[in-house]
């Protein structure tokens, strides 16, 4: 539905109200920047920049799965060969191909323009998942007009936005904002296809657009992250089928043009992944990454529940709004938009919740869908007014326990108490309590402006300021300035004891994983050579090099933190005799 179209929302029943005092300066901007969708979308992108860009370009590579993602990718371009998916020799099957040429093709164009050391900056590899959780935000808007009005839309795709989960998503170089973009693609086609047959709407040439977008969409979510987005689209439909005992309305997306669409982009690939490597693809992305997560995959497992606990701190600052919005939302259920909103929510979530491996990326595709149905219960002014209100606190309580958690972790890892961070923790501690001093019913837009303001300095503090300045957490970045630094050409290296991924794509590809006797042997067999010790392995290493009778300088150490495995490292470097 669009804005010229007033269909009962949520159970209110209302038209659409402004919100009192929507003269205060806040307002004032927010209406200006939302008066027409050119300026919405442009308000935005800048929001989302606003909010993505601190620390993107400045935290070094995070272990593990950024830096395994990147350094594959890596590998691609070195070696030219864009089908197969390697970590240094070994293959990497568990995603297929779709995010690696993405950050092949920034990585490429990087090098194009001039970028020195294009290969080993991971902000290049991360401009995907940048650009992804942008284009998710533009979809949320563009999918809510087809619930509320495009002040509703403009809010719930500034909740988007400013949620924690896609903050942290848009600055990795991953596959989790990528498949949030497709995602809300789909089900924004999706939407208007089901809308449009639930007003009897009967047109005698259905348009092409929302098909076009639903199939190829699919698509390149298959090719992101394999069969997980028909997941959220086809448990939809299938409640959506159930509640309306039809689902004539999906003949609209014209179903046998779309799957041959679909397969066309799909299929090349991976019949030349399996005429590579035959079935060794699909047995480790199928069976080894995705049905093994119907276990505690990796030490990650958790009861049922723990992602209704973590929304309230990933989908912050929205999350106060969802909990007020949800009896309204309820009770509307079986209203078209809101119906649709919970097929795509609930059955996705029940599955999540029901598995054992719970990662908190996991639900972010759900998010829009919250969002949208928190935007329109606010827009109609029926928030909860019991004891769910006194969440509105949480607008400020975030802000100050987080930044105290922050500043009390940089003390204790750096002893340091990054002072340039705390003017940005305080402001956002003091639009916090604005938004919750001032939350009322007709207020709520302004205390969620509020908190949007909050989430973005400390987005500023905490990814722009403190975590560039915890250089004990990445210790392969202080190990690869110590090999850049030497005047030797052609640096080699062995890693015994610290193996982390972070360590290959910081130094190079052929980067030796041994243990502390081969590092050894890898020492003793020329110049310019280097072995990365860990203090564990040193012990190991002493013994060989006097067996071998090898001749190695005093080390330098570089003192570090394995976040990890979450315990501390001390790497000593021994170079080769003669090598300086």
């Amino acid at each position: 539905m669009v804005e010229s179209l007033q269909p009962r929302r949520f159970g209110a029943g209302q038209q659409s109200v402004k919100p009192a005092h929507s003269g205060r300066r806040l307002s004032m901007a927010f209406e200006f920047a939302t008066a027409s969708h050119g300026r919405s979308a442009l308000f935005l992108v800048l929001a989302c920049l606003v909010l993505f860009l601190p620390g993107f370009f400045t935290i070094p590579p995070i272990d593990r799965d950024e830096v395994r993602f990147a350094q594959a990718t890596k590998q691609m371009v070195e070696t030219g060969d864009f089908v197969d998916i390697r970590f240094q020799d070994d293959v990497r099957y568990k995603k297929p191909v779709g995010i690696y040429w993405l950050q092949a093709a920034t990585l490429k164009t990087a090098s194009a323009l001039g970028l020195p050391r294009a290969q080993v900056r991971i902000w290049v590899y991360r401009v995907p998942s940048l650009l992804g959780a942008i284009g998710a935000v533009l979809l949320t808007y563009w999918t809510a007009l087809a619930f509320v009005t495009r002040r509703g839309a403009a809010l719930a795709a500034l909740m988007m936005a400013s949620c924690v989960l896609l903050g942290v998503e848009a600055r990795l170089a991953k596959t989790d904002a990528v498949l949030l973009f497709t995602v809300t693609a789909a089900m924004g086609a999706m939407a208007r296809v089901y809308l449009s047959w639930q007003h009897g709407e009967d047109p005698a040439h259905p348009p092409w657009g929302p098909p076009a977008v639903f199939w190829t969409a699919l698509a390149i979510g298959i090719l992101i992250k394999g069969p997980l987005i028909l997941m959220f689209v086809g448990l939809a439909i299938a409640l959506l089928a159930f509640l309306d005992k039809s689902a004539a309305w999906f003949l609209r997306l014209r179903p046998v043009w779309g799957l041959t669409w679909m397969l066309v982009l799909v299929l090349p690939w991976f019949v030349m992944i399996f005429l590579r490597a035959g079935e060794t693809f699909f047995a480790d992305s199928v069976g080894g990454d995705m049905l093994s997560k119907l276990g505690a995959q990796e030490s990650h497992g958790a009861p049922p529940g723990v992602y209704l606990l973590l929304f309230w701190i990933t989908f912050w600052p929205g999350a106060p709004l969802a909990g007020m919005a949800a009896p309204a939302v309820w009770r509307a259920r079986r209203e078209p938009g809101a119906q649709f909103l919970l097929a795509w929510l609930i059955p996705s979530w029940i599955v999540f919740e029901a598995v054992l491996t719970k990662l908190p990326h996991y639900v972010l595709p759900l998010y829009p869908a919250i969002a949208i149905l928190t935007a329109g219960a606010l827009e109609r002014r029926v928030l909860s007014r019991s004891w769910l209100v006194r969440g509105a606190a949480w607008w400020f309580v975030v802000p100050a326990f987080g930044a105290v958690i922050v500043i009390v972790g940089a003390i204790k890892l750096i002893h340091q108490p990054v002072f340039p961070a705390w003017p940005f923790f305080a402001v956002a501690m003091v639009f916090g309590l604005i938004a919750w001093w001032l939350f009322e019913d007709s207020r709520a837009e302004r205390s969620l402006l509020n908190a949007v303001i909050a989430a973005a300095l400390m987005a500023v503090g905490t990814y722009g300021v403190v975590l560039p300045r915890l250089t004990t957490l990445f210790p392969s970045q202080e190990i690869a300035r110590a090999l850049r630094n030497v005047t030797c050409v052609g640096p080699k290296a062995a890693a015994a004891g610290f193996h982390e991924p972070s360590l290959v794509f910081m130094t190079d590809t052929s980067t030796l994983l041994t243990d502390g006797s081969g590092a050894a042997d890898f020492l003793g067999q020329g110049t310019c050579r280097f072995a990365l010790v860990e203090q564990r392995s040193e012990r190991a290493f002493i013994q060989r090099a006097e067996a071998i009778g090898l001749r190695y300088n005093a080390p330098v150490r570089v003192e570090g933190y394995n976040i990890s495995q979450g315990k501390a490292v001390s790497i000593a470097i021994f170079r080769s005799e003669g090598t300086e």
